[in-house]
């Protein structure tokens, strides 16, 4: 097997630097100040299993203390920040009578230890802080409920499978299976990936494992033994504890999230067989939730509140009435609901897929192509086309909150390296609704080979708005041989105006994901009677 070294030494050489000038931790501590409404201390240290000392901040409510205690929320740090992330969220819950805790899990901002991403060492950390709540607060030990966002929120899901005093969690722009966060269709991120592990180094004690496991994925090693680590990590892996214990849970991610791609989200949703709601709001990792964090008005934490406080105070807020799955359109505010996931009302509409030839574009079509011999669209690798999801991180931002999308006009992707399919104009309005599938018939000259396919609505101009895109990597193909590859895009809400068309791009090149070897390779899309390459796309009539 042809490794990808060379593209990837750099980021070695990067990670070497940033862990040679890491131990600058987020550490600091608030004064305390008491309050008409709560009493806030930063000076909280607690023990753990291995010696460790867990920094952590309380408010504890003043007025109004029932008389089994105060319900209590236990908030977890995101990647690099730390324990006071929440301190304007944690100020309102207490102001409404709960007990708040916030605390930096073990290796970011003053806590002891190495970061463990939600695994045991996390877990029994999380059990030490129920614990000194018992022994510490005037706690109401039946009414504990966790919530985080991003790696808070992955601790959060993984404590209530594990950790049995906790009744609920709130978990927003999390993870249901690691595995396909980090190698869905066996893919490495790219960009999330260096992201993550090159600002822990900077900004936590970062367990040399996670690099570790990180570079396996890149250098396609050790395959078997990092799916472990990462399964172990997994919510999915342990969904079945928090199914047994009946545990209510409520999620929130963003469809424009390239690191927890709300794909194994839906997954979760649909194996949780407990109390759940599910909201998939527009932006990036962490952006729809996070302005909530200064206290600006929120969907996301409003809801969290009402959550919290029907399982936790018993209070009948109508939270549990409403539909349980909501989505926002792209570009709109409009809010679409379903009673359950998947929806009853959900179709699928496909389109396959019709050659290119000298004088034409290659098309979608709604009935399968009929050819009694063989044609073939070669493309190359090497080179990006102008098909691309735009600047990691950035443009997802600036799509879900500026509506400013990524475009491209077809005409403008290189052929050379890429192709692209289109509809015939839409004749009414195309309401798409979760996860579009692709299906190829391609010849590689090389074993290893990635596909990038890109969903456009394109206007009467030509130009392509970038609905959605997906990835897929394979390393042990055989060469020189047709075969079937199969993948997934990732899930969108988004509606195609009549007179616009579907259009389907695919390339070999993306930033935000790791190529499968820096040799050039070619790969032929082949076409014929009953070998057909299609777009699934789930439709709401």
């Amino acid at each position: 097997m042809i490794k990808n070294s060379k593209i990837h030494l750099w980021i070695g050489m990067l990670m070497m630097l940033f862990a040679s000038i890491a131990n600058a931790k987020i550490c600091i501590q608030l004064p305390n100040i008491p309050t008409g409404d709560f009493i806030f201390e930063d000076d909280i240290s607690i023990p753990s299993f291995d010696g460790s000392n867990i920094a952590a901040n309380l408010f504890t409510p003043t007025k109004n203390k029932p008389e089994a205690g105060f319900p209590a929320i236990i908030f977890v740090n995101s990647w690099v920040l730390e324990e006071h992330e929440y301190i304007f969220q944690a100020k309102e819950f207490a102001k409404n009578g709960y007990l708040v805790l916030s605390y930096s899990a073990r290796g970011w901002g003053c806590s002891d230890g190495e970061v463990d991403v939600a695994g045991e060492k996390d877990m029994a950390d999380l059990s030490r802080i129920v614990e000194w709540l018992d022994a510490n607060t005037e706690v109401d030990m039946n009414n504990i409920g966790i919530g985080g966002i991003s790696y808070g929120s992955g601790i959060s899901l993984m404590g209530l499978a594990k950790v049995p005093q906790i009744k609920t969690a709130v978990a927003m722009s999390t993870w249901g299976s690691l595995v396909d966060s980090l190698y869905q269709h066996d893919t490495a991120r790219l960009f999330w990936g260096f992201f993550l592990v090159s600002s822990g180094f900077i900004t936590a004690d970062l367990d040399p494992e996670i690099a570790e496991s990180y570079f396996n994925l890149l250098m396609r090693r050790n395959i078997p033994e990092t799916r472990e680590w990462a399964n172990e990590r997994s919510v999915s892996h342990w969904v079945h504890l928090i199914n047994e214990r009946n545990a209510p849970v409520y999620l929130a991610n963003n469809f424009g999230d390239n690191l927890f791609q709300p794909n194994n989200i839906l997954r979760l949703f649909e194996d949780l067989t407990v109390p759940k709601r599910l909201d998939l709001n527009q932006g990036s990792h962490a952006s729809a939730e996070g302005f909530g964090l200064v206290s600006l008005e929120n969907y996301t934490w409003n809801n969290a509140r009402l959550w919290f406080d029907y399982w936790l105070k018993g209070e009948e807020n109508g939270i549990m009435s409403q539909n349980p799955v909501t989505m926002q359109v792209t570009g709109t505010k409009e809010r679409v609901e379903y009673s359950s996931w998947p929806t009853i009302n959900g179709q699928e509409r496909k389109f396959f897929l019709e050659p290119r030839s000298m004088l034409s574009d290659g098309r979608l079509r709604t009935s399968t192509y009929d050819s009694w011999w063989m044609k073939s669209n070669r493309i190359l690798s090497g080179f990006d086309t102008r098909a691309s999801t735009g600047i990691p991180f950035l443009s997802e931002i600036l799509e879900a909150h500026l509506n400013f999308p990524v475009k491209t006009p077809l005409r403008s992707i290189n052929s050379t390296n890429g192709i692209f399919f289109k509809s015939e104009v839409l004749d009414e309005r195309l309401r798409i609704r979760g996860i579009p599938e692709v299906t190829v018939n391609v010849k590689p000259s090389l074993r290893q080979f990635q596909l990038n396919a890109y969903l456009y609505d394109v206007d009467p101009n030509g130009v392509g708005t970038l609905i959605t895109h997906g990835p897929v990597t394979r390393y042990d193909a055989e060469a020189n041989r047709t075969q079937k590859v199969n993948w997934e895009l990732v899930a969108t809400a988004y509606d195609i105006p009549r007179g616009h068309r579907v259009a389907l791009a695919i390339d070999t090149f993306d930033a935000l994901y790791a190529v499968p070897t820096l040799l050039p390779y070619s790969l032929e899309f082949k076409f014929k009677s009953g070998l057909n390459s299609m777009l699934t796309l789930p439709v709401e009539e």
